[in-house]
């Protein structure tokens, strides 16, 4: 119950500030960073967000596998960590996104909403959680796991990427809170109940 008390924490103090975020924060952010969707800038963010597209960490991932499952059982169960983290939040993101059906900021640009829309699949009705956040936060804190001495690193590019949402406003803050939130929290759980125990046989061996 104490290892977990840390976890409940984090995700309570999350919630808190999504909340926060969504009363105070999240239509200033939008407006804010609206100023700023034309520019050279826009190169560097289009290809930081570009890092966050799902794809990149499940191919990779399960290709890891699937290549090393017979010559190197701790490289192949990385990459399938790697695959599961990313897949795994990136689908409960989605069954969010459908679920809350969040107007992105584009709705409150062009329409003056902002809010809550229930069940949608649309892309404008999709803002929570941020999808691209989960998948960096997911690939950031499953890599920083599995190679420990560059975690400050992965955790400053997951971190970037799930920023360049908000300031391509494409999401906002609290979207960008939350998707992080679950990103780190798949990776803890399927690492704790599923690969610690497989990771920490392979490196022995």
């Amino acid at each position: 119950m104490n290892e977990r008390r840390p976890d409940l924490v984090a995700l309570l103090l999350t919630a808190l500030f999504c909340i926060a975020a969504w009363f105070l924060l999240d239509v200033r952010l939008a407006l804010f960073f609206r100023q700023f969707t034309s520019g050279p800038w826009l190169g560097f963010w289009n290809a930081v967000t570009m890092a966050g597209q799902s794809e990149w960490y499940l191919v990779g991932g399960f290709a890891l596998f699937i290549a090393l499952r017979r010559s190197n059982r701790g490289a192949s169960l990385s990459g399938l960590f790697l695959f599961a983290s990313v897949a795994v939040s990136g689908l409960a993101a989605d069954l969010l996104k459908a679920i809350f059906g969040r107007a992105r900021p584009m709705l409150l640009f062009e329409q003056g909403i902002f809010g809550l829309g229930g069940l949608h699949y649309e892309h404008e009705w999709t803002s929570f959680p941020s999808g691209h956040s989960a998948t960096a936060l997911s690939a950031a804190w499953s890599l920083s796991l599995l190679f420990p001495r560059f975690k400050p690193l992965f955790l400053a590019a997951g971190l970037l990427i799930a920023a360049s949402r908000m300031v391509l406003t494409q999401h906002y803050l609290s979207d960008v809170a939350a998707g992080s939130m679950l990103g780190v929290v798949t990776v803890i759980l399927l690492y704790q109940r599923y690969f610690r125990t497989a990771l920490d046989e392979a490196r022995t061996v």
